[in-house]
C-alpha cells in the first residue's frame, strides 16, 4: 500500500476536510457528560466513538481527530469525573489518550484520513500554575501520541494565545507537522491580542497551521480568519490557514468573550440555532475563496455538515466523499411521489429558502448577560 500524503503535503497540494462536533454530539448520544465534556467514553464506550469516527470518514473527513478533548490528569481531577462508576481505578488522561488513538488509527486505516492526535487548554494554566507545570501536562498527552505515532498535532480551544504557544512548543518536540486553533473572534484573545497577532505569534512558535475553532458561528469565524491571515501577510510569514467554527447561528454574541456559551439555549436548547447543509456549503466555499485549506467544524457540525462541505469543494479536491453513493442532492427529490416536494428539486430553491422555527413562540435574538 502506497504511503499516505502527510498532512502539510495535503495543504500544499490541495485541501483538507476536517472532522466535527464531538462532545457536543456524543453527549446527545449520550456519552458525554454536559458540564465536564470529558472524553472518557473512549474508554468506557469505545464503539460509540469508533461508529462516531466512521460517520465523519464516510462524510468526507480526511481527518480523524482522536477523542482527547480536555483529557489532561488536571482537568479529569478538577472535574471531579476521573473516578470511573465502571473501573476499580481513576481514568488518566494516559489510559484515555492511548485509547482514543487507537480507536482514530483504526477508523483512518479505513480510508485515506491521518490521524491527529488532540490537545486543549488545561486548568493550570488559568489556575496561574506557570509555564513548566502547564507544558508537563500537555507533555503527558503528548507522551501517548508519540508512542502511537499519529500524524499530525492539533491543538485547539485555546482562550488565549500564550497557553496556545505553550501548546505549540511542546507539540513540536514531536517532530510532527502542527496545527493550532484559537476560540476568538475578531475582538482577539482574552488578553486582548488582536487575532492578527495570535496568528503571528502561533506561527513563530513553531505551528505549521493556524486559526480558529469553536465559540463562534461561520460567519464571525471567517471575519477573524480574515484579520489573522493579514496579521501573517504583514509579517511576511507563511503558515497554512485552518477554520472550524461551531454549526450555529450565534448572531447576537457578537464580540462575547464567552462565545456561545454565553446564549441562555446554551447547551440543552441549541437545536433550533443549527446551520443546515446549504450553510455549511456556502461557509466552505467562503473559507477556500479566503484561503482555508483546512476546513472542518466544531460543535454543532455533525455528519451530514461535514459531508456538505466535501461535495462543495470535490471539484477541488479531486474527488467526492465516500457517502456521495447515497447523495444524490437535490436531483434526488425529482423522483417524490409528492409533486410540491419533487418541485424542490432545484438548487434556486434551497439557495433562498428561509428557514422557519416551526414554533410562534421562537426569538430571533436572546439577550446575553453582560460580558
Amino acid at each position: 500500500m502506497a504511503s499516505k500524503k502527510n498532512l502539510l503535503e495535503r495543504l500544499e497540494s490541495g485541501l483538507v476536510i476536517g472532522d466535527g462536533s464531538f462532545v457536543f454530539t456524543m453527549e446527545k448520544r449520550g456519552y458525554v457528560a454536559a458540564g465536564p465534556f470529558t472524553p472518557e467514553a473512549a474508554v468506557l464506550y469505545p464503539d460509540a466513538v469508533r461508529q462516531l469516527h466512521r460517520e465523519y470518514l464516510r462524510a468526507g473527513s480526511d481527518v480523524m481527530q482522536t477523542f482527547t478533548f480536555y483529557s489532561s490528569d488536571d482537568k479529569l481531577q478538577f472535574q471531579g469525573v476521573s473516578e470511573d462508576k465502571h473501573r476499580s481505578h481513576a481514568l488518566t488522561s494516559i489510559e484515555i489518550n492511548d485509547a482514543a488513538c487507537d480507536l482514530a488509527r483504526e477508523v483512518a486505516n479505513e480510508g485515506d484520513a491521518l490521524v491527529a492526535g488532540g490537545l486543549s487548554p488545561v486548568p493550570s494554566y488559568r489556575e496561574g500554575k506557570g509555564k513548566e507545570f502547564v507544558q508537563e501536562e500537555f507533555r503527558k498527552q503528548c507522551k501517548v501520541f508519540r508512542e502511537k505515532d499519529v500524524d499530525f498535532l492539533i491543538g485547539e480551544f485555546f482562550a488565549s494565545v500564550e497557553e496556545a504557544e505553550w501548546a505549540i512548543e511542546v507539540m513540536k518536540e514531536l517532530k510532527k507537522p502542527v496545527a493550532c486553533t484559537m476560540r476568538i473572534c475578531t475582538r482577539g484573545d482574552w488578553k486582548d491580542v488582536k487575532p492578527g497577532d495570535c496568528a503571528v505569534r502561533m506561527a513563530k512558535a513553531g505551528a505549521d497551521v493556524v486559526g480558529v475553532n469553536c465559540c463562534y458561528e461561520p460567519n464571525m469565524c471567517l471575519e477573524t480568519m480574515a484579520l489573522m491571515k493579514a496579521g501573517l501577510d504583514g509579517a511576511g510569514l507563511k503558515a497554512h490557514l485552518i477554520a472550524q467554527p461551531v454549526g450555529f447561528h450565534t448572531e447576537e454574541i457578537g464580540t462575547n468573550l464567552s462565545g456561545y456559551a454565553a446564549l441562555p439555549d446554551y447547551p440543552f436548547a441549541m437545536e433550533t440555532r443549527m446551520i443546515n447543509r446549504f450553510d455549511a456549503q456556502k461557509f466552505a466555499r467562503k473559507a477556500y475563496e479566503l484561503g482555508v485549506r483546512y476546513i472542518g467544524g466544531c460543535c454543532g457540525f455533525e455528519p451530514y455538515h461535514i459531508r456538505a462541505m466535501a461535495e462543495e469543494l470535490a471539484q477541488e479536491r479531486g474527488k467526492n466523499p465516500p457517502g456521495a453513493d447515497m447523495s444524490p442532492g437535490v436531483d434526488g427529490l425529482k423522483v417524490s411521489v409528492m409533486e410540491y416536494v419533487a418541485a424542490r428539486a432545484n438548487k434556486e430553491y434551497w439557495a433562498n429558502l428561509i428557514p422557519a422555527a416551526g414554533r410562534k413562540d421562537a426569538k430571533n435574538l436572546s439577550e446575553l448577560p453582560r460580558d
